[in-house]
């Protein structure tokens, strides 16, 4: 599962100054306990679901027959998680007949008393009568209903109508009872009654339909190899389907109408990644059929259900995909399909068996499919978003310490782990490194396992001890904090390599490629740190010209390397991959009055990789705030080149940051290249252009503004309400206004800060109370996630100004919003 947006919605409103991210400290004060794997007493064999819904209660009636086995021991008790239903009748099903059994029922699970005591193997089968109603769960978060209605009534125009199911972690049991641990597995049939018109998703294949002559139709889904209860999922509305294949299993994406025309730019990737997983792990695609699906107002990000990954909105016009470079969405739950789907994490304690592995098959396409250099990016990004949470060096991979499941959904087991994994294969290399993989596929194949199962795998695969490996990274928290020093003695021709690590805890053993560069020729030492602080020594005809540690840029670790800065300068034209460069990008936008150092920044602008090109504009512009603080020879380099840039990089995203590069200038001579730029297809491109010709030309840029409001994403959104809350009048409000209910949550956390601007300033005072509405539902809605105070901090602000406007309706308005996000549970 991709991580819930939500996470991302926090981070991106720490643009507010001075606040700090209320998620994890909130997690922080929560008191951890351990948390066993859950005992097994009945196994699930098979499930079978009768669905029929209420769109106008929102309500699911379930009947169900789930018949089980006792694990081991007997047993005449069965436990089933079943949240917030009306249980209308439980029985034992014997030679047709139904039995009814005792029960008792507390809203979270059903206890029900069995006919007899059973044995191992031996099978019974219970039925159910339910309705569950997922809107009306107490004390849950949104993201955890089950099942979802948008839009039942029909109510929000050109929204559509649909029905969806969310499972990962607990939610399955909110709309049919259930033994809900992933250590559980069990085949399936699906069976839902439907209105005609739309058409329905579900795991396994499609066994029957039948048309029942009064406007409904029931569609038949079997699942006939087992997977865990959280990968059960339903999905029905009006879809597109558009079939394709993989060595002739079905391959089917299921979009909106408005999306159906760009399903190739959507999923159009998925039958190539389906054929490079199956050769890398040695395991063709085990399922009998893969959907994708793209569904409105998802709680997650994305969602590995077996056989049928739905994923959030997806775009509904040519431009929407101009931006799109290296998405790994699409292969991350995929690659769940062989680890997570077919071999299952027994725990969430062990979640990194699903969520690392889905993170690393994110690696490992890009570099099949974009290479190295995009690849190694995605690596280092991952790295530092891990980095930047100081919380997650306190949490082991395998984390059997929490109070709330949704805590081990984190930068530990998703980019920390991915790039464990990584590591580990740079040290097996990749013949033994996929040979486990194999090896840990087949044995635990259909189901669960723990993470000693896949150092078992890996030993047995290599012939080496990994105890120590998994010890450190699976089982010990934190990261290695390195500090790299040289030194050369000319008398004896010994270049020295101190290494220090200064993380607090555990002492890390590190296997380490290092590459040494003299008189125009590179050896290679492979070298192993096992201690704090270690020296390494080399004899070499000549002071190196440069001493690269870790050489394949593969080591979790938050290092300082000190070299010099003409090594550094040496490094990015000589060194090959992408980190090694970066580095060197990074030393020299710190000393930019440096001859050497702006000799590398201009020839990054030309790196051959887009991702480079881009953050040496960005790093290059960041470390001085703006272009026109830089560096006096180096700006009259760099401009020329930017221009260039901003015309003509066939990157988007390259030209849209070069352009932003130039706004600062406010020179009237780029107006006619902003002018240009408004109309590239790129919504990124156009947005900056618009923010440069507001820069030079305030008047022309509302009238372009005026121009664009009905096709507008991203960045040219963003672009028009920034100008729009600067300059604009109540006139510009209902744009404003609907955009912003209207958008997506991400695009709406861009957008809150000129939101909140404009509320403060507009000439309306009904206008500005709708606004503090808006305002106040985010910050109730995402409360449990930490949004209140960061909507409390815009309302002060908001109630401030209106009353400087004496507009005390408003700001009693905003008083109210703040004691109602304070009052909200």
């Amino acid at each position: 599962m991709k991580k819930n947006i939500i996470v991302t919605f926090l981070s991106c409103i720490l643009l507010v100054p001075g606040m700090l991210n209320p998620l994890f400290a909130q997690e922080a004060k929560q008191p951890s306990i351990y948390q066993a794997t859950t005992a097994k007493i009945n196994d699930l064999v098979h499930t079978r679901l009768d669905l029929r819904f209420d769109y106008k209660k929102r309500y699911v009636y379930g009947k169900e027959w789930v018949t089980l086995k006792p694990h081991f021991y007997p047993t005449d008790t069965l436990r089933l998680d079943a949240k917030g239903m009306d249980i209308q009748n439980i029985a034992m099903v014997k030679n047709g007949i139904n039995m009814p059994l005792h029960f008792s029922y507390d809203s979270l699970s059903l206890n029900i008393k069995l006919d007899k005591v059973y044995n191992q193997g031996e099978k019974y089968t219970i039925y159910l009568d339910y309705t569950a109603k997922p809107e009306q769960l107490k004390n849950v978060r949104e993201d955890q209903h089950g099942i979802y209605f948008v839009n039942p009534d029909s109510s929000e125009k050109d929204k559509p109508v649909q029905i969806w199911s969310q499972g990962e972690p607990e939610g399955s049991s909110a709309w049919f009872p259930t033994i809900d641990h992933p250590n559980q597995k069990t085949t399936a049939e699906i069976v839902m009654t439907v209105p005609s018109r739309y058409v329905t998703l579900s795991n396994g294949r499609l066994s029957a339909q039948k048309n029942n002559g009064n406007g409904t139709r029931t569609d038949s889904w079997k699942m006939e190899l087992p997977h865990a209860p959280y990968l059960f999922m339903v999905a029905v509305g009006d879809f597109r389907i558009h079939k394709d294949s993989w060595h002739g299993k079905e391959v089917s994406y299921y979009l909106e109408p408005k999306s159906a025309p760009f399903v190739k730019e959507i999923f159009g990737d998925t039958p190539e990644a389906i054929e490079f997983f199956s050769k890398v792990t040695g395991i063709d695609f085990p399922w009998n059929k893969y959907s994708e699906i793209a569904v409105r107002d998802y709680v997650s990000g994305a969602m590995e259900n077996t056989t049928a990954t739905m994923f959030g909105e997806q775009g509904k016009n040519k431009r929407e995909f101009v931006d799109s470079y290296y998405n790994t969405g699409i292969e991350h739950e995929l690659f769940h399909q062989w680890f997570g789907d077919y071999v299952t994490a027994e725990s969430w304690s062990n979640l990194t068996l699903n969520e690392s592995f889905a993170d690393f098959g994110e690696i490992i396409w890009l570099e099949h499919k974009y290479g190295k250099d995009a690849a190694d990016e995605h690596l280092h990004n991952g790295l530092q978003g891990y980095l930047n949470n100081p919380e997650n060096a306190k949490k082991p991979l395998v984390n059997f310490y929490y109070k709330r499941v949704n805590e081990v959904f984190n930068g530990v087991t998703y980019q920390k782990g991915g790039r464990v994994l990584n590591m580990l294969r740079n040290y097996l290399k990749d013949a033994a490194f996929y040979k486990g993989l194999n090896i840990y596929l087949k044995t635990n194949a259909f189901k669960s396992a723990d993470a000693q199962q896949l150092r078992l795998a890996m030993e047995e695969a290599s012939g080496l001890d990994l105890n120590w490996f998994f010890t450190e990274w699976y089982y010990g928290a934190g990261h290695p904090v390195i500090n790299i020093n040289y030194k050369w003695n000319d008398t004896t021709k010994i270049e020295t390599v101190y290494l220090q690590q200064n993380q607090e805890g555990q002492t890390f053993t590190l296997p380490m490629a290092i590459d040494i560069y003299t008189n125009g020729k590179k050896e290679r030492h492979q070298v192993w740190m096992r201690s704090r602080a270690d020296t390494l020594t080399f004899k070499t005809p000549a002071k190196p010209d440069q001493v690269n540690v870790d050489a394949d840029k593969v080591l979790v670790t938050k290092k300082t390397d000190n070299k010099t800065l003409d090594e550094f300068v040496f490094q990015y034209f000589t060194a090959p991959l992408y980190l090694d460069r970066f580095e060197a990008i990074e030393a020299a936008s710190k000393n930019q009055d440096d001859k050497g150092a702006q000799k590398v920044l201009i020839a990054a602008l030309n790196d051959k990789f887009s991702g480079l090109r881009k953050k040496t504009i960005d790093i290059m512009v960041a470390n001085k705030e703006d272009i026109r603080k830089i560096n006096r020879q180096l700006r009259n380099a760099a401009v020329p080149v930017l221009v260039t840039l901003a015309q003509n990089d066939k990157n988007t995203l390259v030209r849209a940051s070069a352009i932003r590069a130039l706004v600062p200038l406010k020179d009237p001579a780029y107006l006619q290249l902003f002018k240009d730029a408004l109309n590239s297809e790129s919504y990124e491109v156009a947005g900056s252009a618009l923010f440069g010709i507001a820069a030079i030309d305030t008047a022309a840029a509302m009238k372009l503004a005026k121009g664009v409001e009905n096709d507008n994403e991203g960045m040219l959104t963003q672009a028009i309400i920034s100008i729009y809350s600067s300059n604009g009048t109540a006139a510009q409000w209902p744009f404003v206004y609907n955009k912003y209910k209207t958008v997506g949550l991400q695009d709406r956390i861009h957008l809150t800060q000129k939101f909140a601007a404009m509320i403060g300033r507009i000439d309306n005072s009904r206008y500005a109370q709708d606004g503090i509405e808006q305002l106040k539902v985010n910050g109730i809605k995402y409360k449990n996630s930490g949004a209140g105070p960061f909507m409390i901090r815009f309302l002060n602000v908001i109630k401030e100004q209106r009353t400087n406007l004496n507009d005390t309706a408003s700001a009693k308005a905003a008083d109210d919003a703040i004691k109602q996000i304070n009052e909200a549970k």
